[in-house]
């Protein structure tokens, strides 16, 4: 062990070795971002390359976002993916009448695959390799179920074409609890004679109607159905069909004001 009091030779330290820095030159923008003053001997320098035009029809603006043409129609179809509409037992001759207008709107237009299940009561829809629209499915579902409750084939049609209609379903005893002849009465004061009350809000509301014992079917856009409900439940509720009839006269007139 050396004296404390002898001389040592100072300890030499290396000096870093630099590798693999690439030097950028005046044609290229270097990155700059927070951790460059946290770069060590020996890391790598990352450099950006300027954005440039990208082929197949891409173009890059001036921030360097991509520019893509827009999407055409493009064929949706997946294998599996299909629909199956339960038929109510009473629904099943009107159906089979009714077959040859129901289907061809289901096929020409929506370009599904239909067919009707007479074992298991049910229609099925299926998508096809012709099929473009994302939402067909969907629509030839609403339409059949539609006509399961009862909406004419015509009327029923509207929801393939129109985008902004609704079918909305509830039950008297939702409004009122009605049991034996009150029931009957009520349906009785919505129906109306020979369907005089149910003929006047439909055509004053611009909606359909089905009344299916004691369920109530409407169809038609957002602020018609509530309208039309507003209409179906005043007379539950007991209201004579003189006073409704002048409410939907008021309603009548004001659409006519807003239009």
């Amino acid at each position: 062990m050396p004296a404390p009091t002898a001389l040592q030779k100072p300890e030499t330290v290396a000096e870093p070795v630099l590798e693999n820095i690439a030097v950028p030159t005046d044609d290229d923008d270097v990155l700059i971002d927070s951790f460059a003053s946290s770069t060590q001997p020996g890391d790598t320098v990352v450099v950006a390359q300027t954005p440039k035009d990208v082929g197949d029809g891409m173009q890059i603006d001036e921030e360097g976002r991509p520019k893509f043409k827009p999407a055409g129609a493009s064929k949706i179809f997946q294998k599996g993916e299909n629909r199956k509409i339960p038929i109510p037992p009473h629904r099943m001759t009107p159906l089979k009448s009714a077959w040859p207008k129901i289907y061809p709107p289901l096929v020409e237009h929506l370009k599904l695959q239909v067919r009707m299940n007479l074992k298991t009561k049910a229609i099925e829809l299926r998508a096809s390799k012709e099929t473009t629209d994302t939402g067909a499915l969907q629509k030839g579902a609403d339409f059949i179920r539609a006509f399961a409750l009862g909406f004419d084939t015509d009327d029923a049609i509207a929801l393939l074409r129109l985008d902004d209609l609704y079918i909305e379903t509830f039950e008297i005893k939702d409004v009122k609890t009605l049991v034996g002849e009150h029931l009957g009465r009520a349906i009785g004061r919505i129906a109306g004679k020979d369907g005089k009350t149910k003929f006047a809000i439909e055509n004053t509301t611009k909606t359909r109607i089905v009344l299916a014992d004691s369920k109530i079917h409407i169809l038609g856009g957002f602020q018609n159905i509530r309208i039309a409900r507003e209409a179906v439940v005043s007379l539950i509720l007991g209201s004579p069909p003189g006073k409704v009839y002048g409410n939907l006269r008021t309603v009548a007139a004001r659409q006519k004001e807003r239009f």
